[in-house]
């Protein structure tokens, strides 16, 4: 089923989520929304998530700090090479914030971090 139009709309306007699950308290994450799911890089020198799991909680808060919608996601690996890794790399590459260099983010990812589905 997909996934709500609040979940879609609320996760795709906002620049960052907060994330957690059984083990692991909410954390702050930057995402892209593509294709009814949210994706995350994390590890190396990216943004700090500890490990999730299978399931994860995704809250969507507004500017203003108040919560739009929660949701719960599947969590799966974006492996390096594979298509939906060539696809969404460089949509999380034109969309990453203050890199330290933009030149060849996907190549510094598959090395040193993960990406993570999230999805509804």
């Amino acid at each position: 089923m997909p996934p709500s139009t609040l979940v879609c709309e609320a996760t795709r306007r906002s620049g960052v989520l907060w994330v957690s699950s059984a083990d692991v308290r909410p954390t702050l994450v930057w995402h892209l929304w593509h294709d009814d799911a949210a994706y995350v890089v994390c590890g190396g020198d990216e943004q700090v998530l500890p490990p999730l799991g299978p399931t994860a909680r995704v809250a969507v808060r507004s500017k203003a700090g108040a919560l739009v919608v929660e949701w719960d996601a599947a969590v799966s690996e974006v492996v390096p090479g594979s298509e939906r890794w060539d696809e969404v790399t460089p949509l999380l590459a034109a969309e990453r914030l203050n890199a330290v260099s933009v030149q060849d983010l996907p190549g510094r990812w598959a090395a040193a971090s993960t990406v993570l589905r999230l999805a509804p």
